[in-house]
């Protein structure tokens, strides 16, 4: 096997730490094996999937942390669903404070001119548990209200109490049912941060470190759950994106469970899905991954032509195509020529590398730099400096090469609308490295 494509595991030394090494080799393996064993089954699975399926109404996932006055997200939300007068439901179920958080939601729409009930689907309702929260979800007085309803609002919280109440084991509750219904019918269904994470057909339920996922901690039932699948089977969405450095765990889940199409929205920004168009609105904007010309190789997440692209506010992509479209005033005036021998870059003291890629909108940055930078390619590494106890291969990080190629284009926002960069259809290859145990020692 070549060097590149050589697994990295703990070593099986027999030394004072010898079992404790054995262990967790015989667990990173077995983790890794149940790994490639998903990836090679949905990559069957999904081979002959040539044609994006339009996803039915509307479907407003936002990145989490929305403020009370961003206006271009929370205004469109009520637009899409007609305007002032529209009737919305607040479903609070995954929220520890469902009561502050259904209020907050409510008031935020009601603000905008709509009109809201708030249903009382949630364990964490004073006085209410697990079970009462499942009979509500079937109560016939809150499926009447999502069936007179022209949006649905799903609040934040822990996600996987909206697969617990709502689609427990897989099964629909009536309250989802009617949610479905509502979509089909040409309805809004938004929802911020768990309230995002559910649109998938999978979701993450639990998978606060991203580097414990790429090296295989990816469980059904712990890491990773069904999620209600507003959006369809064949995108993932993941939220909090950029603020806590989520690609790693995107990229991870998608391997594992086959989808080519990922979406990572950033905090206080939503993504507008509406057939096969996506649009980014709010503060800052969203990652796309698409795999669906990328090579996987053998390893822990080994792949090379990952395509990416940051989309930002105003940008849409169209998920059939595979095509970007930059916003409107940054189309005339703001692509970055540096193609061209003439190119100047505008990005001082630009990095080597950077040392934590999957540190907080490191990823955007290090786009930002192969785009307005003076180089062709960008590297990034994930690992651990001190490890964690569930850490199956301490000495296991990751390589990050971004690279800007014929199909790369990009535009800037100075003078335009004082936001980001966008960057379309960049290269990213990741490959496992071998990093050293411990990794610094004192001088």
């Amino acid at each position: 096997m070549s060097e590149e494509t050589r697994l990295v595991a703990p070593s099986t030394s027999t030394s004072s730490h010898g079992k404790a090494s054995i262990l967790k080799s015989l667990i990173f393996f077995t983790l890794l094996a149940t790994a490639m064993t998903s990836i090679n089954a949905h990559a069957e699975k999904s081979s002959n999937k040539t044609v994006f399926q339009p996803i039915a109404g509307i479907v407003i996932p936002m990145g989490g942390a929305v403020r009370g006055d961003n206006d271009e997200v929370r205004q469109r939300v009520v637009d899409l669903a007609g305007g002032k007068g529209a009737k919305f439901v607040v479903i609070p179920t995954s929220s520890g404070n469902p009561v502050a958080s259904g209020e907050n939601a409510a008031h935020e729409l009601r603000r905008r001119g709509a009109q809201v009930e708030i249903l009382k689907i949630a364990p964490q309702w004073p006085g209410e548990n697990l079970e009462s929260a499942k009979r509500a979800a079937a109560d016939p007085e809150n499926v009447a209200k999502i069936q007179a309803a022209n949006g649905v609002y799903f609040t934040g919280g822990a996600q996987e109490r909206y697969a617990d109440v709502l689609n427990p084991k897989g099964v629909a509750s009536p309250v989802l049912q009617a949610v479905r219904e509502l979509q089909a019918r040409g309805g809004v269904i938004a929802g911020t941060s768990a309230g995002a994470a559910i649109m998938s057909h999978v979701m993450f339920r639990d998978a606060l470190n991203p580097l414990l996922v790429m090296k295989g901690l990816l469980r059904e039932g712990k890491e990773i759950e069904r999620g209600l699948g507003f959006a369809g089977e064949e995108i993932f969405i993941d939220q909090h994106f950029l603020k806590r450095g989520r690609i790693g765990r995107l990229l991870s889940a998608m391997l594992a469970k086959g989808y080519k199409i990922g979406l990572g929205i950033d905090e206080n920004t939503a993504a507008v899905i509406r057939g096969a168009d996506v649009e980014i609105v709010g503060a800052t904007g969203a990652l796309l991954i698409d795999l669906r010309n990328a090579t996987i190789h053998a390893g822990p997440v080994n792949v090379s032509n990952i395509r990416i692209s940051y989309l930002d506010n105003g940008d849409h992509y169209d998920l059939e195509k595979g095509q970007a479209r930059v916003f409107q005033e940054k189309l005339g005036k703001g692509e970055l020529k540096f193609r061209q021998p003439d190119f100047i870059p505008e990005l001082e003291n630009p990095r080597r590398d950077f040392p934590d890629i999957l540190g907080e909108n490191a990823i955007q940055r290090a786009l930002s730099q192969l785009v307005d930078g003076n180089r062709e390619y960008v590297t990034g590494f994930a690992f651990s400096v001190l490890t964690a106890k569930d850490d199956p291969a301490p000495n296991l990080g990751f390589e990050f090469v971004l690279r800007r190629d014929e199909h790369t284009r990009a535009w800037e926002s100075t003078g335009i609308d004082g936001k980001d960069y966008s960057v379309f259809d960049a290269r990213l290859d990741v490959r496992p490295i071998r990093m050293t145990v411990p990794l610094f020692k004192p001088w």
